[in-house]
């Protein structure tokens, strides 16, 4: 990974909030189900979700999978599994996905309530915790789980507000949790792939730097992609004006004496956020 240091810093109260939410109650959880974008598998996880879970059994959820690079995605799906998570994997065009997160919590609770017969405790109902960073998809997911849409889905971070608690089905039921981040992020290729899979939100960085980062990703990782949405063969910085210029040019943006950096940077991250651009994957092992 990029070890470039970074001062980005996005961490809004409720998500200090809302940690402290989960704290106060995640000694009554069985499951915590950790929603992650299956495009940045690495910095859409919350780096200190062991502290905020404090042991509890858990299964990460590879969202939004339709849109990375399996390739790429399927390294870090058997690096989790190798040490030792439970990894399901989930899109939008899959509607019956979710039954695999049905049958894990089934599984799961199978040792659980084995714990509570020994201890003369009758079985119990799943509680679970789904947990994940903003505009993962965790809202999609559930109302998936239950079969019909209760809660708001927006292609922006921030929909979900509060704790909220979910009956599923006669197996579990969930505590939904808003999008949380960390208090300072690790480096600035974590804040910039957060920022270009629309997961923080656009003031906390200009999205003239999105537009490049994702630029120099498709340039490194997905050349053929950028020539084909965006017209050019290679992004470098020393040519940063005949990039834009050759972008406004492909896609009709008019120059009026010189290139309209916000205009065409905005394109370039709508191209993401409306998922015209699928099967890539910004983290790299």
């Amino acid at each position: 990974m990029n070890e470039n240091k970074t001062n980005i810093n996005y961490y809004p109260g409720h998500m200090y909030k809302t940690r402290k939410d989960i704290k106060n109650i995640i000694s009554n959880i069985d499951i915590v189900i950790e929603v992650i974008d299956s495009r940045i598998p690495f910095s859409s996880r919350i780096p200190d979700l062991k502290n905020i879970i404090n042991g509890k059994k858990s299964i990460i959820v590879f969202n939004k999978y339709d849109l990375c690079d399996e390739s790429i995605t399927n390294k870090w799906i058997e690096k989790y599994k190798s040490e030792g998570s439970i990894v399901i994997t989930s899109d939008a065009k899959n509607s019956n996905d979710y039954k695999k997160v049905i049958e894990e919590v089934k599984s799961l609770m199978i040792e659980i309530n084995e714990k509570r017969h020994l201890k003369g405790l009758l079985p119990k109902k799943a509680k679970c915790l789904i947990i994940g960073v903003p505009n993962v998809g965790k809202s999609t997911l559930i109302n998936k789980l239950i079969g019909k849409s209760i809660l708001g889905v927006g292609n922006k971070p921030g929909v979900t507000k509060k704790l909220n608690i979910v009956k599923i089905n006669e197996y579990m039921d969930l505590v939904d949790t808003p999008g949380i981040l960390w208090p300072k992020f690790e480096n600035n290729e974590v804040a910039l792939n957060l920022a270009s899979m629309t997961i923080i939100k656009e003031e906390v960085l200009t999205v003239e730097q999105i537009a490049i980062h994702i630029l120099k990703k498709l340039s490194d990782y997905y050349p053929s992609i950028l020539k084909s949405e965006f017209g050019i063969e290679k992004y470098s910085d020393e040519e940063i004006e005949e990039c834009f210029t050759t972008i406004s040019k492909s896609k009709n943006i008019p120059i009026k004496g010189e290139v309209d950096y916000e205009r065409v940077s905005t394109l370039i991250l709508n191209y993401i956020k409306q998922e015209k651009i699928k099967k890539i994957t910004f983290d790299r092992i």
